[in-house]
């Protein structure tokens, strides 16, 4: 047996729901090559899932994994990666990830578990119950058709006080691939719900009175989570503020560092000012405000308080209060959420009374949290919303729905920006009600499958932001230009990277971040202004290498990626640089297991290339630079018609972006033809059996004869 490192909790738990057997194994010793998270996923995805499972197949397997960073003092560890054949991928479900903050991840490492592996369907719905080394499978009929909210209230009743509970809704239940699973009302992760509703499980409920070994020096790793406060930004690492100030050298209007002193949480009792120093690592979480980013100025007065995941001061899920909700549209006046999910109910309408930050707007907003938190509705990443704009002014939904179900559908609201649409809309979504329901919960899959919709149709507009498989655009041409597009080639689903965006929109000028990426990746010219693209260059192509590897350390270390990487500070006295090694000094204290920034990238880039395996296998074919890295038309165009690399456009060249992927293969080291992995890269990888395996299959290049 391998001895268990510091940072892991040593075991993982294994539930099959069909023989009702609960067992575990050592962490370290079977999964310490993978780090935890989605390394962990995909690895027993690759392992133990066959090729060809569909999503909602008992033999499909459902991973909530950890980190080895997890539950520990390190700023925004708060993650946990739930891992599985993704339903929302199409034409042909293959592996993906949902990922969800709060505080589940560390409760579950509290109670002694690294993950849980869970296989199987049970015969009747049931309730998972973690306590400790106590773990049972419990009856849920009395929870299953209730909402996410009365779920978690009653299995906490029953757990008490120090329990995380994830769950899914009504939309998990009716087998929704549109549909998320839930832990602290507001922290979700997409796309997984209906997996766990297929396996009949309505609930994970984890409490334990465990800790995390760090097994380095105590003195050092103090003094390193010290540093990294030092270093961090605001909700998005945005390391320069919105507002002009004495104490910082830059500001940028487009940052989320929006904490000016003398705003106030004006709904917080007693109201909160704002004071103090911009830069006093103990008042970070005054720095963001998301509701009043996405909502405008007016929500400062309704704010309570920023809320968040583990050891995270960030605190990026704002909790609003609207008195006059209840009377008006019977839902509570408080809620919370954090970017899309902040803005759920409002992107719906075309146009609102007021604008996109008026009070319908916030009115149509506090019901979205409330409904698609509840039902359980993901919106895909604003997919589902854009999908049903157009379909209805596209004239499309009257023509694909009867005539009866059509007319019952209260459409002169949403015409006028009524958020009272919401009540009758969403829990159609939700409860899968009528031919809209059941389409609307598929994703984008089920415009192309049902209802015939060209997928080209959809990947020419720019108004849909769609990209392939059922996937929108993740912060792609229009934040990045060439980097962005190839990192949204790379996943089954959008891509949820946000290791390029969080530098580039960071709100330091580009001299400076050019001096930065000269250090970082070997050349100011890995990066460009954003509408000031230039032609590929290699340094480019590394820096898409090192944010898609970046992605896969954090989802699988425990940490946010929405907020690292921290590779540029609010320090001038730094020269405003970050730390690029700091998860590797991280994970080698938290561990007693020294690596360093290089060994640790090596890892990330083995799990990166587990998930470029498993696509390979699961699609049976070898051409993924035709078949699935793909580009939507509508970036090679731009709708004034300026050519690309003008000042201020967006449009991307076709024969640049084919020298993109040439580039960015070579870096990888995966065959330019086919933009499948060598023989070479997966021995280098330490991958040599996954290489054998894909070759037998003729998966691997120059073994196809």
């Amino acid at each position: 047996m391998v001895a268990s490192p510091g940072g892991f909790a040593g075991k993982v738990l294994r539930v099959d729901l069909s023989t009702g057997q609960i067992s575990t194994h050592q962490t370290y010793e079977r999964h310490g090559h993978w780090l935890g998270g989605t390394g962990l996923g995909y690895q027993v995805l690759w392992e133990e899932v066959p090729a060809g499972t569909g999503p909602f197949d008992p033999a499909n397997k459902l991973v909530f994994a950890t980190g080895a960073l997890a539950g520990t003092g390190a700023p925004c560890n708060g993650r946990i990666a739930v891992t599985t054949i993704f339903p929302t991928c199409w034409p042909k479900p293959l592996v993906g990830s949902g990922h969800m903050g709060g505080q589940f991840a560390a409760r579950l490492k509290y109670a002694g578990y690294d993950a849980i592996i869970v296989q199987g369907r049970a015969d009747r719905p049931v309730w998972l119950f973690i306590r400790d080394a106590r773990v049972e499978l419990r009856d849920a009929a009395h929870l299953w058709g209730s909402g996410i909210r009365r779920a978690t209230l009653e299995i906490s009743r029953e757990m008490g006080a120090g329990c995380a509970v994830a769950a899914i809704g009504q939309a998990g239940e009716k087998l929704a691939p549109m549909a998320v699973v839930a832990t602290g009302l507001s922290h979700t992760a997409g796309g997984v719900g209906g997996v766990m509703g297929a396996k009949n499980l309505k609930a994970i409920g984890v409490q334990g009175g465990g800790g995390v070994r760090i097994a380095g020096d105590k003195g050092e790793w103090e003094r390193l989570i010290k540093f990294h406060l030092s270093i961090l930004g605001a909700n998005n690492q945005h390391v320069a503020p919105s507002f002009a100030s004495p104490q910082a050298e830059y500001r940028h209007p487009g940052s989320r560092w929006l904490g000016e002193p003398g705003r106030r949480w004006g709904a917080a009792q007693p109201p909160i000012e704002i004071t103090g120093d911009l830069h006093d690592p103990n008042r970070i979480a005054f720095r963001s405000n998301s509701a009043v980013f996405w909502l405008g100025e007016s929500l400062w007065e309704r704010t309570v308080r920023g809320n968040g995941c583990t050891a995270c001061p960030i605190r990026c899920h704002t909790i609003i209060k609207v008195p006059g909700m209840a009377a008006k549209y019977g839902i509570g006046e408080t809620a919370q959420n954090t970017c899309v999910g902040l803005v759920f109910g409002a992107r719906f309408f075309k146009e609102l009374p007021g604008g996109r930050q008026g009070p319908a707007a916030l009115e149509a907003s506090m019901l979205g949290m409330h409904l698609a938190d509840d039902l359980g509705v993901w919106c895909n990443y604003g997919q589902l919303q854009r999908d049903l704009i157009k379909l209805y002014y596209g004239g499309l939904l009257k023509a694909k729905l009867g005539s009866a179900e059509y007319a019952s559908i209260p459409w002169r609201k949403y015409e006028a920006g009524d958020p009272e649409f919401l009540l009758d809309f969403l829990p159609r979504v939700g409860l899968r009600r009528g031919e809209l329901g059941q389409v609307l919960g598929q994703g984008a899959a089920g415009l192309f499958d049902q209802w015939s919709i060209p997928e080209e149709d959809w990947a020419g507009d720019h108004a849909t932001a769609y990209w392939k498989m059922g996937h929108p655009k993740h912060h792609a041409n229009e934040d990045d230009g060439q980097c962005g597009v190839i990192i949204n080639t790379q996943y089954n689903r959008d891509a949820c990277c946000h290791s390029h965006t969080n530098f580039i929109r960071n709100g330091l000028p580009l001299e400076v971040q050019k001096r930065l990426a000269a250090e970082i990746w070997g050349s100011p010219d890995a990066v460009d202004g954003i509408g000031a693209y230039t032609p590929m260059n290699e340094y480019k192509a590394r820096r898409a290498r090192w944010s898609l590897v970046r992605k896969e350390l954090h989802d699988s270390l425990g940490l946010c990626n929405w907020m690292g990487p921290w590779v540029a500070s609010p320090l001038q006295s730094r020269g405003y640089r970050g730390d690029d090694s700091l998860e590797s000094r991280l994970y080698s204290l938290a561990t007693g297991r020294e690596i360093d920034r290089e060994g640790l990238d090596r890892i990330g880039e083995r799990i990166f290339t587990l998930h470029r395996a498993l696509t390979l296998r699961d699609m049976g074919q070898l051409d993924l630079r035709g078949q699935h890295d793909r580009m939507p038309p509508w970036i090679f165009e731009d709708p004034a018609g300026a050519p690309p690399f003008s000042p201020g456009a967006i449009r991307m060249d076709r024969a640049d972006m084919s020298l993109a992927l040439d580039l960015f293969y070579q870096v990888m080291g995966w065959d330019r033809a086919t933009g499948a992995p060598t023989r070479e890269t997966y021995a280098r990888l330490g991958m040599t059996e996954v290489g054998q395996a894909l070759a037998r299959d003729k998966l691997v290049p120059g073994e196809t004869a």
